[in-house]
């Protein structure tokens, strides 16, 4: 499939805004900001580094940023980071870089930006620009994934812990298991109207959640498309087996799944009340449908040209290879940093 790509002038000059959030993830920050703004400046970059003290920060920062000349914007932290600062350059001419440091990354990872500081730098300093598409929720912005039912009560409980990291998500997603139940929800694709009950529906973005969790492997972010992952209701066991798919991509050979792919869907849940849902991993409650929107190729990101093929078993085995590695590199940086 085509894709719109181009060069930007990373390598000689221009200025450059980095927002860090210094609370996402399971890893220092300011190291990796200092370390980023000293390589851009080394370039002959005009670099100034912002840091979020809140919800919405990212967002004001970058469009300041921005106002300010700023030719491109770094985000230096999770998926929320990475959506707050995206919301601030979508429709422009200004490019988005990822250095990701969160707890899932999963645009990071859906557009093979190395989750370690120096990798994701090399891909900046490439400058290579493409263009894909962002998606909206009743007018808000996403990058990822929008999801309601099981997916959304383990993100509501995940935001709750005090900690970040894989291991807690693990955690919060065995106790929402085990208390979980599944609702009945309309979906309507202008095509099409489904009224299934559902363990959850995720609208996908990208491939992945993050964490190498594959909940639409087949999703391509440039095609104007959004990838519709039903995962139906059944029995524990055939339930949990969904869970272990995910980490394999063979989610879709699944029996509970359901795919679709559409440029605009409508999703009900035909329940009083308000409803958990989530929008790149950050909780939020519904009191009215939600209308999701893809937006074909509104947005620019520094990233490799192209996606990488995707292989079931093969691919996410060679993700969590090569995250290993790099983990256990950043176990020692900063001590060899300082030695």
């Amino acid at each position: 499939m085509e894709e719109s790509t181009s060069k930007t002038s990373i390598i000689g000059g221009g200025r450059i805004a980095i927002v860090v959030n210094p609370a996402s993830g399971t890893s220092s920050k300011e190291l990796s900001a200092n370390e980023a703004a000293s390589r851009l400046r080394s370039l002959g970059h005009a670099v100034e580094v912002l840091y979020t003290s809140g919800p919405g920060d990212a967002t004001c920062l970058a469009r300041s940023a921005v106002a300010r000349g700023a030719g491109m914007v770094i985000a230096i932290g999770g998926d929320g980071t990475v959506n707050e600062t995206a919301k601030a350059l979508c429709n422009s001419d200004v490019a988005l870089g990822i250095i990701p440091m969160g707890s899932g990354n999963g645009l990071a990872r859906h557009l093979g930006i190395p989750v370690d500081t120096d990798g994701a730098l090399d891909v900046i300093t490439s400058g290579h620009v493409r263009q894909i598409d962002y998606c909206t929720m009743n007018g808000e912005a996403f990058f990822c994934t929008f999801g309601v039912g099981f997916d959304a009560a383990v993100t509501h409980a995940f935001s709750k812990q005090p900690g970040r990291g894989l291991a807690t998500y693990l955690k919060s997603a065995l106790i929402e298991f085990l208390k979980f139940d599944p609702a009945e929800y309309t979906i309507n694709t202008g095509e099409k109207v489904l009224t299934e009950k559902a363990f959850l529906v995720a609208v996908c973005n990208t491939s992945q959640y993050g964490n190498n969790a594959y909940i639409a492997p087949e999703a391509r972010i440039d095609d104007g498309y959004v990838d519709v992952t039903i995962v139906h209701a059944g029995n524990p066991i055939a339930q949990a087996l969904v869970g272990f798919d995910l980490f394999t991509g063979l989610i879709n050979k699944n029996i509970l799944i359901e795919t679709m792919r559409v440029p605009s869907v409508s999703i009900k849940c035909n329940k009083a009340g308000a409803i958990q849902a989530h929008i790149d991993g950050e909780p939020r409650r519904l009191t009215e449908d939600a209308e999701i929107v893809c937006c074909h190729k509104g947005l620019k990101v520094i990233a490799p040209e192209h996606d990488d093929t995707f292989t079931p078993i093969i691919t996410p085995m060679s993700n969590i290879v090569r995250e290993t590695r790099i983990a256990l590199k950043n176990l020692f940086h900063p001590w060899m940093i300082h030695k």
